[in-house]
């Protein structure tokens, strides 16, 4: 049966044909060949091309989706700025660290924070201190893969596995069990367990020799894991670990010694102080070095004042054991010559002797390279003299200590002085101090004055060796004297001489730059005689080893 609404479709269809162009209508009509296009000159619009919208990743209901390679440009800059406020900020300084992460505030994600680890593989210690602050972020948790390859980081290397073996346990343990923390039980397991399979050595010694040990076992892991925070700024971490353990696990002075150390590193004297009360309360001595380190950790900072509390209480509270050495004094008396207080440097140095400190040659060495470093040549000059009075007459080694550091500084007339001195003093020059002269002449383009110290060995009597040729071969090339440079080098040759093969490759490639065939043929053929199969068979394999562990790194 034929429907009545049939008539009123067909003339609905008929006003839409009407009514749509041409353009619009299906393309199987125009392709039939019955039916050619009515209008041959109008080509039909261009079909319009959406745009190809990308991917979009996923988040939070309250943050804004991005495109894919817009979330990349994200990551990498971020990954850039982060990277630079880990890098650049103080090696010893956890709170600076801190800060400057804190103040970038970007959101982290695991890729991101895969992708700094990643950069910092060979810096450990920034990488695990960027790993706990990124720990604390309260948007962000770390996966498994990220442990993992923090742990990877910590012993990727037989050195970095003793020093960070029982941190890597730690990291393990939150790894396994999904925690940001570690209950004071399961740590004292995990460092009896780390020093039942590593730290076996020092009780079974103890065992032998019939000594009894006042701590536990677990402190020398303890230990281990505490130095492990301080050596990466991170001493208050440290210290509340402690507070945490102590209770339960007692700490002995090594202990102590490695928090006052890191509170020094770190640049707090008040903390370190402290520590040293602490210890020194818990009947603890502190040793010769725990002093030392510190007042030369506070000098190297600039915190003269504060090195030179550290060294009045190390006077009067110190023991036999801890009292002031020669070291301490040289190290205290150099700093007082930087900070310009050279009276202060002359009264220690008077003190010494009262105290029964008696200094020897490598003290004064010391004290002249210090002062010289710092500028203070005169106060250099009078130390030798001191060291004449106290008996201790300076001998060729002071004399060129002294002398490097003049001609580092390019001091020329002193240097000449201080040569002139020596003679007088009955203490002839060695090569070693005509070689310095003559670096640092043709350091200064004054070849005239290295050729005339060349002269001075010959009248003075003293032998020539390899690496006086080698200087002077070496100064001639970089003047501009190849002519004279070859002749010397023909009397290497001829004396039989065998340079050193980084020395020898670069005098072949200034003969190279001249342009000197017969020069390389005879350096050549001299050289031959003595190439050693076996010793370059096993360096080459060296290096070959070398390589390979640094590509598995």
């Amino acid at each position: 049966m034929v429907s009545p609404h049939i008539p009123l479709r067909l003339r609905h269809l008929r006003r839409l044909v009407a009514a749509a162009p041409l353009s619009s209508l299906p393309s199987t009509y125009y392709s039939h060949p019955c039916s050619p296009p009515l209008n041959r000159t109008r080509t039909p619009p261009p079909r319009p091309h959406l745009p190809d919208i990308p991917a979009r990743r996923f988040s939070s209901p309250g943050h804004v989706l991005l495109p894919t390679n817009l979330q990349e440009q994200h990551v990498a800059s971020l990954s850039d700025r982060i990277y630079d406020a880990v890098t650049e900020t103080e090696e010893g300084s956890n709170e600076g660290t801190e800060a400057a992460l804190d103040a970038l505030g970007g959101e982290l994600t695991t890729p991101l924070v895969a992708d700094v680890m990643h950069r910092l593989r060979y810096e450990e210690k920034l990488a695990f201190r960027f790993f706990a602050w990124a720990s604390q972020q309260g948007n962000y948790e770390h996966e498994q893969r990220t442990y993992n390859d923090m742990i990877d980081i910590l012993s990727g290397t037989r050195y970095k596995s003793r020093q960070f073996g029982v941190l890597c346990d730690v990291l393990d343990h939150m790894k396994r069990h999904g925690t940001r923390s570690v209950p004071v039980e399961h740590l004292l397991a995990i460092l009896r367990a780390y020093t039942e399979k590593h730290l076996t050595n020092l009780r079974k010694l103890a065992k032998k020799r019939r000594v009894r040990m006042r701590t536990p076992p677990e402190t020398d892991a303890l230990n281990i894991l505490l130095d492990a925070f301080c050596k990466c700024g991170m001493v208050r971490e440290a210290e509340m670990v402690f507070g945490r353990v102590k209770r339960k696990l007692q700490g002995n002075a090594e202990t102590y010694s490695i928090l006052f150390f890191g509170w020094c590193r770190a640049r707090d004297p008040k903390k370190a102080m402290k520590v040293l009360e602490e210890m020194i309360q818990m009947q603890h001595t502190p040793e010769n070095f725990t002093y030392i380190a510190a007042i030369d950790s506070f000098c190297s900072a600039g915190l003269v004042s504060e090195a030179r509390e550290l060294f009045e209480f190390m006077m009067t509270e110190g023991s036999k054991i801890s009292s002031p050495t020669a070291k301490a004094y040289s190290i205290m008396i150099v700093a007082l010559a930087k900070a310009d207080q050279m009276d202060e440097c002359f009264e220690l140095i008077s003190d010494m002797t009262k105290r029964g400190c008696m200094p020897d040659v490598s003290t004064f060495k010391d004290l002249i390279e210090g002062m010289c470093l710092v500028g203070k040549v005169d106060a250099a000059y009078c130390v030798l003299e001191e060291m004449g009075k106290a008996g201790f007459p300076p001998d060729i080694v002071t004399y060129n200590c002294f002398l490097e550091v003049l001609c580092s500084l390019q001091k020329a007339d002193d240097a000449l002085k201080l040569c002139e001195r020596m003679i007088e003093a009955h203490c002839e020059p060695s090569v070693h101090t005509y070689n310095m002269l003559m670096m640092m002449f043709f350091a200064m383009r004054e070849p005239h004055r290295a050729l005339d110290i060349w002269i001075e060995m010959d009248k003075r009597g003293c032998r020539r060796a390899v690496d006086t040729y080698e200087i002077m071969i070496d100064g001639l090339f970089d003047c501009g004297k190849a002519e004279d440079a070859t002749a010397l080098l023909d009397e290497v040759i001829n004396h039989d001489m065998k340079l050193s093969y980084k020395k020898f490759d670069a005098i072949m490639l200034q003969l190279s730059a001249v342009g000197n065939l017969g020069a390389i043929h005879r350096l050549s053929e001299h050289m031959r005689k003595f190439y050693n199969v076996a010793m370059s068979r096993r360096f080459s394999i060296t290096q070959k080893k070398k390589s390979i562990g640094i590509r598995r790194r």
